[in-house]
């Protein structure tokens, strides 16, 4: 059975639904029987990356808010990112385009380490405040999950992998998501948003009672407020 996984680096709810994903997953009976693949989906495609600037003064800048608005917001995040295990450091996150960390992605995912990939880059992003469309440190990343350095190198400076990623991209247009993370689980039942574990594990459940079906629709299963989107941004359960 298979769980496909649209998200962004830099969306703070995609690591949050992650380790909720991986806690609901520990609860189900069948979870050796899972493959898990990682989707590319960019929040904001023509971001630039600027080192000097932090996501506080960013998200000030784009929405016209004050730094102490978006410092209030990510403080909120952040304490629900703690609830899960996570530590969050949005002081230190820095602005950076994901692109790259999108095709780093793809090479880890031909090599079996798509997950490793995945969870690599929001660390790295979220807690460490690494600049995660550095090129040099995409390499580092790299090397401390096993890939080949030269095999990294030589990816980063040229196209490889642009098709795979626009694919992911295009293949969430079809589906209709319009936030992330966004979980689909055998094309047949999709959950949205940074749910719940026990979310996750009715969805695989419900999904595995019906593997023989056939012709299923994909349905949305308790579609959370919890999401990343282009259009908004990271919206907070109770800020609508």
């Amino acid at each position: 059975m298979e769980v496909e996984i649209w998200s962004d680096v830099m969306c703070p709810f995609c690591y949050i639904g992650k380790r909720k994903f991986e806690a609901g997953l520990a609860q189900f009976a069948h979870k050796e029987d899972v493959t898990i693949t990682w989707k590319s989906f960019q929040l904001n495609p023509a971001m630039e990356t600027d080192p000097s600037k932090n996501i506080n003064q960013y998200l000030a800048d784009i929405k016209g808010w004050s730094l102490e608005q978006a410092e209030q917001m990510n403080a909120r995040v952040t304490d629900i990112a703690r609830e899960v295990g996570l530590d969050y450091h949005f002081d230190q996150a820095i602005v950076a385009n994901s692109w790259d960390a999108h095709r780093f992605i793809q090479l880890a995912k031909k090599h079996g380490l798509g997950d490793a990939a995945e969870e690599r880059l929001f660390r790295a992003y979220f807690t460490e405040g690494k600049n995660t469309a550095d090129h040099a440190t995409l390499v580092e990343l790299g090397e401390g999950i096993g890939l080949d350095t030269s095999e990294i190198e030589a990816m980063l400076v040229s196209d490889d992998y642009t098709d795979a990623v626009r694919q992911d991209v295009y293949e969430a247009q079809q589906l209709g998501v319009r936030g992330v993370p966004f979980f689909v689980i055998n094309r047949r039942y999709a959950v949205s948003g940074a749910q719940q574990p026990e979310t996750f594990q009715g969805a695989l459940e419900t999904a595995w009672a019906e593997w023989a079906q056939q012709n299923a629709t994909l349905v949305s299963a308790n579609e959370s407020d919890a999401t990343c989107t282009q259009e908004e941004g990271c919206v907070l359960p109770d800020s609508k």
